[in-house]
């Protein structure tokens, strides 16, 4: 079992991009088959929120917010995103909270990102004002706030009910992904 539930069949249309993208269905596309309309809304509002926003930094952001939140799952299956989108090394380094190899902007973002994973009470306007100053307007801060908690919402569900990283990701992560990952649910057998 992947999770603490039953196993479920995965939504077809679903299955079908997880195979074409990776060559096998992920367990959360399978978790996620006892609700794909709730998914598909989750996911739904992250797109409207992020449609400008690079590929990068959305990458940034979720690496950075999984760690904060301590979700092993998406910190590896976004970990090997974002490796894609930059490099392995920076990927290491986002989930490590090193952030070498980011710009001003994607360091800011992970910064803001972190905050609002831990505590978002605790947030200032000082810390607003370091997204305006790497060139973030307050529309696009929203966005990226309202994403972070999209993430979490989804972490919550996932993490609250054991579900575990996919047992491919043990050899197709790179090794630096894999050694920074050190907390949350282990990877599947």
């Amino acid at each position: 079992m992947s999770s603490f539930l039953a196993d479920m069949e995965a939504d077809p249309a679903e299955a079908e991009v997880d195979l074409e993208e990776l060559g096998y269905v992920m367990n959360a596309t399978r978790f996620w088959g006892y609700r794909p309309e709730v998914a598909e809304g989750i996911f739904g509002l992250a797109r409207q929120v992020t449609r400008e926003m690079p590929l990068r930094l959305r990458g940034v952001m979720v690496a950075a917010c999984a760690v904060a939140y301590g979700n092993s799952y998406c910190a590896l299956a976004w970990g090997n995103k974002l490796a894609a989108w930059a490099d392995a090394e920076t990927a290491a380094s986002v989930l490590t909270g090193d952030d070498a190899g980011l710009s001003e902007a994607e360091r800011a973002v992970a910064a803001w990102t972190r905050k609002v994973t831990r505590r978002p009470h605790a947030t200032t306007e000082d810390d607003v004002r370091e997204l305006r100053d790497a060139g973030f307007t307050d529309a696009q801060i929203f966005d990226l706030t309202t994403f972070v908690a999209l993430r979490i919402a989804f972490s919550t569900v996932n993490d609250a009910l054991g579900l575990r990283p996919d047992a491919q990701l043990r050899t197709s992560t790179p090794e630096g992904i894999l050694a920074a990952v050190d907390f949350g649910r282990p990877i599947a057998d």
